[in-house]
């Protein structure tokens, strides 16, 4: 048994080296929510809160988060006694709707307060849960934005860098009006590789409005198309995969192990892009993982992206056999330059990176912590 004895909420801004802009917005800086969990024998877990500060992305934002784990979710786990991660997610699940990031933020720092008091890494806390071995390196991917204007030759140019860097794969961020060209843009830049190219529309398009448009990627030798339409079209991506030779891959739809259910009563898309925070935490991920071993889906893990706290929830989920696909984990160097993160990231030769067999609270930067938080909350019972 385990007793939360005190908990901290924290507000963590990282400057960004540039503008992330997807279809449905756009980002100078991440600001994200980081929950810090103690136990009585003084043990600390980490864990991230990262929705976006308007809803383009998903229905929850940061202020919306910062209120729910304030007053509703942090109140359930402090000063009570929990056998593991698993019991504190079903704490927080009930009767609480939605709230995914929320919850996640609480519940990944409840698995990392686990892993630093077994003094191991949540990757072999995730293995042991799932009676699976997990890898000792994941392969990394690069996830470039819609260049200002959308410029096809300052596409080109970012991916040309990508492939420089060793990247495991390339993926694109497209919308109506910038896919066609966003691949041959792309293609150019790839230009002597064999590196595989994806494109990620963030529910861009609408069924079956935009079918046209999303035949024509169809013959650009694509690994998948990933969340073409609304999160809530789970009818229109089974027909769409269907329909187009290129494999459909399922994002912001996939919310919980529910959607995950439908999808296959459906014999939807087969692969299936797995972001701890968006789902609800790990314990989430352990459900969606089973689902996939018997469905027969492929798995790769995403990121919103997260500082270098939330990405070891990421790099866990990665490690397991069934993410066959390069991830969208990246070095941190390349989001808040070099040293920027509290958790400094870093891929070596072959653009894989090693994941740690340690708990967030060894990795961590405290001087950088410190510099880049503001405290929110701070509990004690």
């Amino acid at each position: 048994m385990t007793r939360i004895a005190r908990a901290e909420l924290f507000e963590l801004t990282l400057p960004l080296l540039e503008p992330f802009v997807i279809s449905g917005g756009a980002m100078t800086e991440r600001r994200s929510l980081i929950v810090v969990l103690h136990d009585d024998a003084g043990h600390v877990g980490y864990g991230e809160c990262p929705p976006f500060e308007l809803p383009f992305y998903s229905e929850e934002t940061l202020a919306g988060a910062r209120d729910m784990i304030a007053r509703v979710l942090l109140p359930r786990v402090l000063g009570h006694e929990f056998t593991g991660a698993e019991a504190v997610d079903a704490v927080l699940r009930e009767g609480v709707r939605g709230n995914w990031f929320a919850r996640a933020g609480v519940e990944t720092a409840a698995w990392d307060l686990e892993a630093n008091a077994r003094g191991t890494g949540l990757a072999t806390l995730l293995g042991l849960q799932l009676g699976v071995a997990p890898g000792a390196s994941v392969a990394c991917g690069v996830a470039l934005g819609i260049p200002p204007d959308r410029d096809p030759a300052a596409l080109t140019r970012s991916v040309y860098d990508a492939v420089r860097h060793g990247y495991a794969r390339v993926k694109i961020k497209v919308a109506p009006g910038w896919d066609v060209d966003a691949v041959r843009a792309a293609r150019n830049g790839l230009e002597g590789s064999d590196l595989p190219l994806t494109v990620d529309a963030n529910g861009a398009y609408e069924w079956p409005r935009d079918e046209a448009a999303l035949r024509a990627l169809d013959d650009a030798g694509l690994l998948y198309i990933e969340q073409p339409l609304h999160p809530d079209e789970l009818v229109g991506h089974a027909r769409l995969g269907e329909t187009l030779r290129t494999p459909i891959c399922l994002d912001e739809t996939l919310r919980d192990a529910r959607a995950a259910r439908q999808i296959i009563a459906l014999n939807g898309p087969r692969v299936w892009n797995i972001k701890v925070h968006r789902v609800g935490g790990l314990t989430e991920v352990c459900r969606i993982y089973r689902l996939a071993a018997e469905y027969g889906a492929k798995l790769w893990a995403g990121t919103m992206p997260e500082s270098g706290i939330g990405s070891q929830a990421a790099l866990a989920a990665a490690s397991l056999p069934l993410f066959v696909y390069p991830s969208d984990l990246e070095p941190s160097a390349r989001w808040f330059g070099r040293n920027g993160d509290v958790i400094k990231l870093t891929m070596g030769r072959g653009g894989r990176m090693a994941v740690p067999d340690q708990s967030c609270g060894r990795l961590l930067d405290p001087g950088r912590f410190r510099l880049l938080t503001t405290p929110v909350l701070w509990g004690r019972q």
